[in-house]
């Protein structure tokens, strides 16, 4: 069968997992090729559209989400994506019970916390979010009030300090099932806001390591999933420590994330088999 992986015109080869995709594909007997979302594709002439590296949606959202609905066979699902392509998803997974790093809403005022992270609630590979301290209130202030007066929902976090030393974990889950974790270094130096253009090229600070889950790590995940709409595809849980140690959930990754198949052995595999189960 033939299947379209959906990108953007900025990547129109697909990401660095597409090749290991595409092969582990081809031991199912489908065939898998790149798509710019926006190009005007006949979508119907695909049995499934995975979404893969779509990264400009956040600079036309609306946009995105009605090509998106009016798509057949899409994975993961329109209803999936519209939800979770907007980081208030956040607020229903914490009324659900689930640890999340605590995050004020369009706050009038500057929080106390000694450091913290401003940023849009529509956005991905931190473009406009920065880390300031307590000591830099006017860039600060600037920072949130030009996000609200371009219309935006601003979103306020302590910065956790033991990402410094521990990282951000980062657990993929295909249909489902555990497949494996990578550990992603800080990339937020003091007042780093980025600010570019979204483009092909990946962030040479982030570096990015496979790791182990703690139990109470992958507890979490599951958790995490558990509170999430169903029937996902693939899925990406970005956890923290907390200020105890426990971990806390930063993102769930549902519309574009990177899966670093090629940091995983046999991950590539796991996720054509999960691709192949939706096809039968």
């Amino acid at each position: 069968m033939r299947i379209a992986i959906a990108t953007f015109a900025g990547l129109p080869d697909g990401d660095e997992d597409f090749p290991v995709l595409r092969e582990a594909l081809a031991v199912h007997g489908h065939t898998a090729e790149p798509v710019v979302w926006d190009s005007g594709a006949d979508w119907t002439a695909f049995d499934l559209v995975v979404v893969r590296n779509t990264w400009d949606y956040i600079l036309r959202l609306e946009e995105f989400l009605a090509w998106a609905d009016g798509t057949g066979n899409l994975a993961n699902r329109a209803d999936v994506l519209r939800w979770n392509t907007d980081k208030r998803y956040l607020r229903d997974l914490a009324a659900a019970g689930v640890p999340v790093v605590p995050t004020l809403w369009d706050p009038d005022e500057l929080p106390g916390w000694p450091e913290y992270v401003i940023k849009p609630a529509v956005s991905a590979g931190s473009r406009d979010t920065a880390r300031w301290s307590a000591g830099e209130s006017a860039p600060a202030r600037a920072h949130l009030d030009r996000l609200r007066a371009e219309g935006r929902t601003v979103m306020v976090q302590p910065y956790l300090d033991a990402v410094d030393s521990a990282g951000e974990t980062a657990l993929v889950f295909f249909d489902g099932e555990f497949s494996h974790a990578v550990r992603k270094a800080p990339i937020l130096a003091p007042g780093s806001g980025v600010q570019e253009i979204i483009t092909a090229e990946k962030d040479e600070r982030e570096q990015i390591v496979p790791r182990d889950p703690s139990p109470a790590e992958l507890a979490l995940a599951r958790d995490v999933l558990a509170a999430a709409p169903p029937d996902l595809l693939y899925a990406r849980v970005d956890l923290l420590p907390g200020p105890d140690g426990s971990p806390v959930l930063l993102e769930l990754e549902l519309s574009e994330p990177s899966l670093f198949l090629g940091r995983a052995p046999g991950s590539a595999g796991r996720l054509a088999a999960a691709i192949a189960r939706r096809l039968s």
